[in-house]
């Protein structure tokens, strides 16, 4: 069967040909990762997801709670870590952390480029074009002037389309590891599968063929326990405890592996009926809310379509999940953080490698559960059981450190306790590891001030000939 084109299909067609031929290209056929060309045809979707940025509070996680500076002494989240915000900051504020550096050039900073890896439907679109041994190869700043719109549409949805789908091929291998890939799955395990692209625990591997890509940590399982198995059977580390020495697992943000473990996953409630709830517009229609935020916020139609008891009832229990996780948690850190300055004093007064490993193996683990539980967004809501669950290993094995530490001290000749520096605060935490908070601020601000209007200038320009 032959088609005929119709004159605005061949002008379009000609449009196309003229402008490859003068030099301009076309966004990726599966990915347009300009959230804006789809604000006429997807309206009510496209704004309830610009609402996002309402959120534009910065609260600061370590000013609010000092002692994680010293559980990541070493490690870029000491120098900067701020709450997550909304969709649309995500671009904005990996931008503008502490822990991406001051990059000069694309070979410079500390980062690779897989910590662009969540943050844009640009990402997929690299991807696309280049290949993931193409987009994962190098710094961080390589992908300045390509990773620039925000989280959205094509992250989630195949191009122009309600339709969802698996934008990363590194999540789609994840999902496929558990049993179930994307293409199998249910549309309701779809809707958490898309949003388990991003929130979820994941490293960057150190292989040779796969250096820098991003993995999940799955293959034998989504627990806290299967992963640091995972983990201790590659002798895996994200960086070397400053203090302490100890070998370390950073955790990011497990929030679909702690969901699964709650009573909503158990019971099959997605993270769309919660986050993203059906909603009615002014004309009476019923849309997608893409204002991914908190459930309370809209809870008729999220809550209370399940839930017989009040918001009042709810939000209140919500509290007291919440506060029993936060006690635990402090209980962990506290342990914690006395651990690796009592590991550190271990070292100097000369402490052999076979003396401190079980010691360290010990600290090791228990940070790794504990970051597990409060990296998870939400997780006193998710799963609080299991928060609680974890955040009591956690204290039971910074415990057993510390019973292992008294006693290899005590042999050292070691006065007892282990003076503590001052850490009351963020500034004095960080000051007391010895970092240089002032020149790390103004080079940051420099790098704000003269490479990102060139990354945008350089974005704009490309996106201009598509």
């Amino acid at each position: 069967m032959v088609r005929t084109l119709t004159n605005k299909t061949f002008a379009l067609s000609a449009l196309v040909t003229a402008s490859l031929m003068v030099g301009g290209v076309m966004a990726s056929d599966k990915t347009e990762p300009r959230n804006e060309v789809f604000k006429d045809k997807f309206a009510k979707q496209y704004q309830s997801w610009h609402d996002t940025a309402e959120s534009k509070e910065v609260i600061d996680a370590l000013e609010a709670d000092p002692n994680l500076v010293v559980l990541w002494a070493g490690y870029g989240f000491a120098k900067d870590y701020n709450k997550a915000r909304g969709h649309m900051y995500a671009v904005t504020d990996v931008r503008n952390t502490l822990r991406t550096g001051a990059p000069t050039s694309a070979e410079d900073g500390p980062m690779p480029m897989a910590c662009w890896s969540c943050k844009s439907p640009d990402v997929p679109r690299v991807i696309e074009e280049q290949g993931e041994d193409g987009y994962f190869k190098g710094k961080w700043a390589k992908g300045g002037a390509e990773i620039v719109n925000t989280i959205g549409c094509a992250d989630c949805h195949e191009k122009g389309s309600p339709k969802l789908r698996m934008s990363r091929p590194f999540a789609e291998r994840g999902m496929a590891a558990l049993g179930t890939p994307f293409d199998k799955a249910s549309r309701k395990d779809k809707q958490s599968m898309v949003c388990g692209q991003c929130h979820v625990e994941y490293y960057f591997e150190k292989t040779a063929e796969h250096k820098g890509f991003v993995k999940f940590p799955w293959d034998m399982g989504t627990t806290v326990e299967s992963m640091e198995v995972y983990y201790d059977n590659l002798q895996f580390s994200d960086w070397t405890h400053a203090v302490s020495k100890t070998p370390m697992l950073k955790a990011q943000h497990p929030g679909y592996e702690t969901w699964q473990l709650g009573m909503h996953g158990k019971n099959n409630v997605s993270c769309v009926d919660c986050h993203m709830p059906k909603v009615t517009n002014a004309e009476g229609r019923k849309f997608t809310d893409h204002k991914v935020g908190n459930p309370f916020d809209r809870f008729e139609e999220t809550c209370g379509t399940c839930h017989e008891q009040s918001k009042e009832f709810m939000v209140n229990l919500d509290k007291e999940r919440k506060a029993k996780v936060k006690q635990i948690q402090l209980k962990a850190e506290e342990q914690l953080v006395k651990a690796h300055f009592e590991a550190g004093a271990a070292w100097k007064a000369g402490a052999t490698e076979a003396e401190m490993k079980p010691i360290l193996t010990d600290i090791r683990h228990a940070q790794w559960r504990w970051d597990y539980a409060i990296a998870s967004h939400g997780v006193a809501s998710h799963a609080p059981d299991e928060a609680l669950r974890v955040l009591g290993t956690a204290v039971d094995k910074a415990a057993d450190a510390r019973v292992k530490l008294a006693q290899l001290l005590a042999a050292k000749g070691v006065k007892q306790p282990i003076a503590l520096p001052d850490i009351s605060t963020k500034a004095k935490a960080q000051a007391a590891l010895g970092m240089d908070m002032k020149k790390m601020n103004a080079d940051k601000e420099d790098f704000k001030k003269n490479i990102l209007p060139k990354w945008d200038a350089e974005a704009k320009k490309r996106e201009a000939t598509y």
